[in-house]
């Protein structure tokens, strides 16, 4: 084993160390937690022993490990981006839908329904 893949490692083990935290502290949720667990186990797995994604890329009718890994990547990283796409839609709306019943509630506030200002 290199020093690169000794170093990937223990990227990796830290990664995996912060997804247990975050999921005992409740910052994520299981189901992500167990993504990213598996996410990690994997490229643990690719980067202690090269030749496992040599023989998964043949069995798929890839020609190399590297573009397997190449490949799982992309697809990690488009799930990623698409969950933080969707966590800040979420966001946005719960703020517009709090910045209304703000404004509803100053509103009223300031212009009572019987038309006497305070």
């Amino acid at each position: 084993m290199n020093w690169f893949q000794v170093l990937i490692l223990l990227v990796l083990s830290a990664v995996l160390s912060a997804t247990f935290l975050a999921a005992m502290r409740g910052w994520a949720s299981r189901r992500e937690a167990l993504f990213w667990s598996l996410i990690c186990l994997l490229g643990a797995i690719a980067t202690a022993w090269p030749p496992v994604t040599v023989r998964v890329a043949n069995a798929l009718g890839i020609g190399r490990g590297a573009d397997l890994v190449f490949y799982c990547g992309v697809v990690v990283m488009l799930v990623g981006f698409w969950m933080v796409y969707i966590r800040l839609r979420h966001l946005r709306r719960q703020m517009t839908l709090l910045v209304r019943r703000l404004a509803v509630m100053e509103g009223v506030r300031e212009y009572p329904p019987n038309g006497r200002q305070n």
